[in-house]
């Protein structure tokens, strides 16, 4: 068995969920018979020794350090060794490839994808760059820069209304867990909308309305694909409340699909993850357009939520697997 580094929290807005899904994990790694050391990483970028026996975790304590290139963890004058890492860290810093980096520099193995994958995924719109020249199909969608938005925000405007429509998602191009998202369906709620996404980074996408179910894959290394989950959001679309806080919103396992359309989306989740040089594990959202596009990919997460109620671990415990099972699982591809 293995000395897991659990870390969590970090600076992005997803901090919440991050330090939410930790507990989770530790006390299934802990279950599944390794020593597992938390570290908390608070909303300016520092590391603490987390005591375990506080719930739910928090990103403080005893202040430690990771040494690099040496791959060393030092708090005060102790070293604190450990053999592999369990990044919990969802968006930037954390899920991007920047966290990944520095273990790559360091020598440390590490849970979940890449640098490049990590990278390309964390991209909404280079990742989708990449689905389509692979062939898989894709909402339409439109890139808008801050800098092109604050100098003619009409014409932004009128070029998405008259590419994609007047119903749309505006997202930040970087981001995840719903964060920035919003739905907008006139002119003036779009310039709204991208003011909102423009909060977290100067890159955003927009995103045509598809009338569709959502569908979800989860996907191992391999690719192995589990059964898929269907969304049914208690709100008008599925945002961050409904993921995380609404206990109404419900995640179906398996999703109500014939059997050759589940072999179907499950054969696209993991095209996706290989096209987008993805390894250890990966989640990747469908909309299914029954009688028009079918399944339409919408995009890859590298690092999906790992709490109680998260769609990635119940496809894989519908899919036969414990939830202790699939976190000791994701500790051995990485070693």
């Amino acid at each position: 068995m293995s000395r897991v580094l659990l870390l969590f929290g970090g600076r992005s807005a997803e901090h919440e969920v991050s330090c939410v899904s930790a507990v989770a994990i530790h006390d299934a790694l802990v279950e599944a018979g390794h020593r597992v050391i938390p570290v908390g990483i608070d909303r300016d970028g520092a590391w603490y020794l987390v005591d375990d026996s506080h719930r739910p975790f928090q990103a403080k304590g005893r202040t430690v350090s990771l040494r690099v290139p040496e791959g060393i963890l030092v708090a005060g004058e102790d070293e604190v060794g450990f053999d592999v890492v369990f990044p919990v860290l969802h968006g930037p810093f954390g899920e991007d490839g920047t966290v990944q980096g520095m273990f790559e520099i360091a020598g440390k193995p590490y849970v979940g994808c890449g640098v490049l994958g990590s990278a390309v995924a964390m991209d909404k719109d280079v990742a989708r760059q990449m689905l389509t020249a692979a062939g898989l199909p894709t909402p339409r969608w439109e890139v808008v820069r801050s800098g092109e938005f604050a100098d003619d925000p009409a014409g932004t405007v009128e070029r998405i209304t008259r590419s994609l429509g007047k119903t749309v998602f505006v997202k930040p191009a970087s981001l995840g867990s719903s964060v920035g998202i919003t739905k907008a369906e006139t002119p003036a709620g779009i310039k709204d909308a991208l003011d909102e996404a423009f909060r977290y980074g100067d890159k955003a996408i927009v995103d045509e309305f598809v009338d569709g179910r959502e569908i979800e894959v989860a996907i191992l290394e391999g690719p192995r694909a589990a059964l898929p989950g269907e969304v049914h959001s208690a709100n008008e679309w599925y945002d961050y409340d409904a993921k995380y806080r609404d206990e109404e919103s419900d995640f179906e396992v398996p999703a109500r699909l014939t059997e050759q359309r589940t072999a179907e989306i499950q054969a696209l989740a993991a095209q996706a993850f290989s096209a987008l040089e993805c390894r250890g594990l990966a989640r990747v959202d469908f909309f299914f357009e029954e009688g028009g596009r079918g399944f339409v990919v919408n995009e890859v997460n590298t690092m999906p939520g790992f709490t109680p109620i998260s769609g990635f671990p119940k496809m894989w415990m519908a899919s036969g697997m414990t939830y202790a099972e699939l976190c000791n699982e994701l500790v051995d591809l990485a070693v």
